[in-house]
This record gives structure tokens, C-alpha cells and sequence, in this order.
């Protein structure tokens, strides 16, 4: 049996071709072009791959209330070309295969939580901090979805004392997102985060931001596991200095054993969304 499993980012697709025990069979990189073209690659990846089933982890907003007339598409995204685009109905047409979409967080949730950093616990949340920041959650193997998907990112946390930084959210300014996404570090420091020094004090206010929104979620949704992914998070020395931070915040008003545990990043190699679309694959199989 061949599934077949795509990360549709805002930036590239990752198209796959697995077994059922997750082992690559073919894969393709495809640059995020106009929804007709980058279809169209998509299709010529396929076309030579008898797959059963296809499993979607997209870029959103996405429909994903199954009682919608237009769920699977996707819905206000800064992506003009893509915006009311219907995803699923396309893939189901030009694939001729059953499919399954979900946004390309939960994926990556779902993906860690079957087999990467949180297989041993029965909820996880993973956060992807990069050029955006957005969030899934997992609870019993099952991913949740209310009246549509969860937009984590854009919660508001509290300004530090004396921080004038507007944020770089175009519709929220200071959301989470806001203030401590890629392209929000860069606006602050006039640097890409890759670029700035371990030791810069910068990094001290983007942990106080995610520990902030870690510690609100922790009160929400008490998963079992955090699991922070994503462009900004490749400086690994922000893990320390979030636990330190989520530590202060949340002041054991839960009790967590072992924060170094509880916070922590992924295990799947940056594959977790694709091999999560690949689960989202099977699941429709049953």
C-alpha cells in the first residue's frame, strides 16, 4: 500500500510517497506558486505513484467545518492567489483519490505525537514559531478542531515594562505571533534572527513572550506535552531561557515535574508536518 502525504506551506509543498510503516518512497520539493501551478507539479509528482489516499497539512485560514459548504478551502489568507481556494475539492479531482486536510500545525502535532516527541503521552501541543506562529493540540489521538482550527498565534500576551515595539502583526500588531515570529524579531532588531548574537539581550524578551503565551495555553488546555518547532526555535539556546521564563510565570501554580521534559523540541528531523499528513492519510483509510 502507497499513501501519499503533502505539507502545503506558504513558502514550498513537500510531496511524499510513503508505505504504511512511514518509509519514503519518492519525495519532491515544489515552490509555493499560483494555486493552478503549483497543482500542476503536484499532479506531475503523483502521476507516477499508484497512492490509495492523500493526506493534506495546509497552510490556512482553512475551512475545516465538515458541515460547510466550503470546507477545504482555503479562506483569508495574505496568500491572494490562494485565498477561497478550494483545496480539498481540487486534490480530490485532479489526484482521484480519497483525501483528508487539515492545517499544516495540527499535521505536525498529529505527526509528533504518533511517532516523534510526545508518542508516550496521550495530549500534546506543538507550536511552530517562524515566519508566522501557529499551534495544533492532540488528546487521545485525536485532533481539535472547534468551529474551525485553532489560531494560537494570535493571542495577546502582556507588554513587558518599557517595551515600545508595535509588533509586525498586520491585524493584530502585538499578538504572540506579532512579537516574536521571524519577520517580528527582524522589524525589532533591523537583523535576521539567524544573524543576531546568542548573547543578545533580544532573545531574553522573545523567551518572556513564548513562555508568556506557554504558560496561557498550559491554563487552557493542560496538555501533557509542549513541543516547540519552527524557523526562530533553530536557535536552541531559546529553550533554556523559555523553561527559566515559563518557570517564573506560571509560579507552580501547576505542579509540572519536569519542565525540561514538558517543553521541548521536536524529534522528527522538520518532517513532522509531512509525516502527520501521512497519518491524516491512513486515518482516512480507516
Amino acid at each position: 500500500m502507497l499513501i501519499g502525504a503533502i505539507e502545503a506551506g506558504g513558502t514550498k509543498f513537500v510531496c511524499s510517497v510513503m508505505d504504511e510503516f512511514n518509509e519514503t518512497k519518492d519525495r519532491c520539493v515544489i515552490q509555493t506558486q499560483k494555486p493552478e501551478d503549483t497543482l500542476a507539479e503536484v499532479v506531475d509528482f503523483f502521476k507516477d505513484h499508484p497512492i490509495e489516499s492523500l493526506g493534506v497539512g495546509a497552510f490556512g485560514p482553512i475551512d475545516l467545518n465538515v458541515k460547510s459548504d466550503t470546507y477545504g478551502t482555503i479562506k483569508n489568507t495574505p496568500k491572494k492567489e490562494w485565498k477561497d481556494f478550494p483545496l480539498l475539492d481540487e486534490l480530490k479531482r485532479i489526484i482521484g483519490v480519497p483525501v483528508a486536510v487539515d492545517t499544516d500545525v495540527n499535521a505536525a502535532c498529529l505527526g509528533e505525537f504518533r511517532f516523534g516527541a510526545a508518542e508516550d503521552v496521550d495530549s500534546a501541543m506543538y507550536i511552530t514559531i517562524g515566519t508566522g506562529v501557529g499551534a495544533g493540540f492532540v488528546k487521545d489521538d485525536e485532533v481539535f478542531k472547534g468551529v474551525t482550527h485553532p489560531e494560537m498565534g494570535h493571542i495577546k500576551v502582556k507588554k513587558m515594562d518599557g517595551d515600545t515595539f508595535r509588533g509586525s502583526c498586520p491585524y493584530h500588531e502585538d499578538c504572540i505571533e506579532g512579537l516574536v515570529s521571524g519577520p517580528a524579531i527582524e522589524k525589532r532588531t533591523g537583523i535576521k534572527g539567524a544573524d543576531i548574537s546568542v548573547d543578545d539581550p533580544v532573545w531574553e524578551t522573545v523567551a518572556h513572550y513564548i513562555a508568556e503565551a506557554l504558560v496561557n495555553y498550559t491554563l487552557v488546555l493542560c496538555p501533557e506535552r509542549i513541543i516547540i518547532g519552527g524557523g526562530v526555535m533553530k536557535q536552541a539556546h531559546l529553550y533554556p531561557l523559555i523553561r527559566t521564563e515559563f518557570k517564573k510565570i506560571l509560579n507552580d501554580y501547576i505542579e509540572i515535574d519536569d519542565v525540561e521534559t514538558y517543553i521541548t523540541a521536536p524529534l522528527l528531523n522538520d518532517d513532522q508536518g509531512v509525516i502527520g499528513a501521512a497519518a491524516l492519510s491512513k486515518d482516512i483509510r480507516g
